[in-house]
């Protein structure tokens, strides 16, 4: 019927438009420090069964086959990738990846929520406090680390331990904090909440807190920061193919209004 290509084909678009928003957002993010790229999950809907498999025909015969109708197209989810990006060096001393599992911990200084992120640009506020991302928004990280005054050198090494040289003694490191991790069993459910940071959910599960290097997490790489996990090129090959079949479910939607204009003409 026109009635059923005009739904089909539309919900083909309507999963299309969510498919190419997603690459879209992929595109966008490439520079983006550790952002991970998304994907979009398809599954066919319901099918108008106007005869089943196995059924008897008029002569008492049962059908090798039966006639099903699909009536189109959904996103079922949108899945993060959590692939490595590739580590780049910096040369900045509070550059650090995670190379490997694991996510940085950090709270929100208005709501004491737990945030986690891969992303490992630290900087310093004005109390002090090791924060991720920029020193006048950044959340602290989780546990705190305070950088002492007339600090010259901060150094993190391979597990995550924070030393620092003070008033000129740079061959004088002191040991003032730990850098843990935390791990989930699903981080596919963790919620994106923007900021390069996610959020805990059910689905995701608790996270497990160790150092670096322990109980499978990653060891850190200090100067260094991950990259985007995006291939421009792969993104740039999905977005033509997603185009050229958004574009086919168009043509449909047009055929079907045709067909349908054609029989409420012969009606009249």
């Amino acid at each position: 019927m026109p009635f059923q290509t005009i739904y089909t084909s539309g919900t083909g678009m309507l999963a299309g438009e969510k498919k190419l928003n997603t690459i879209s957002n992929n595109l966008a993010n490439v520079e983006t420090t550790a952002y991970k790229k998304q994907r979009c999950n398809f599954e066919d809907l319901y099918y108008d069964n106007l005869r089943y498999p196995g059924s008897q025909d008029i002569n008492g015969e049962f059908t090798a086959t039966g006639i099903a109708i699909g009536v189109g197209t959904r996103v079922t989810s949108v899945q993060s990738d959590f692939s490595l990006g590739s580590i780049t060096e910096t040369g900045r001393d509070l550059d650090v990846a995670i190379a490997g599992e694991g996510f940085y911990q950090c709270t929100d200084p208005f709501t004491g929520e737990l945030f986690y992120s891969r992303a490992g640009n630290f900087n310093v506020n004005a109390n002090g406090l090791l924060v991720i991302g920029s020193a006048h928004t950044g959340r602290p990280v989780e546990p705190q680390i305070t950088i002492p005054d007339g600090t010259e050198k901060v150094q993190i090494d391979d597990s995550g331990i924070v030393w620092v040289a003070q008033n000129g003694d740079v061959q004088e490191l002191q040991n003032i904090g730990q850098i843990e991790l935390a791990t989930f069993i699903n981080p596919e459910g963790l919620l994106r909440v923007g900021e390069n940071m996610y959020r805990e959910t059910a689905s995701s599960g608790a996270p497990v807190n160790n150092n670096p290097g322990i109980n499978g997490t990653g060891m850190l790489k200090a100067q260094h920061l991950e990259m985007s996990n995006v291939a421009p090129v792969v993104e740039l090959i999905d977005m033509i193919t997603s185009q050229r079949a958004y574009e086919l479910n168009s043509k449909s939607t047009q055929t079907g209004d045709q067909i349908l204009q054609t029989v409420i003409g012969i009606k009249r």
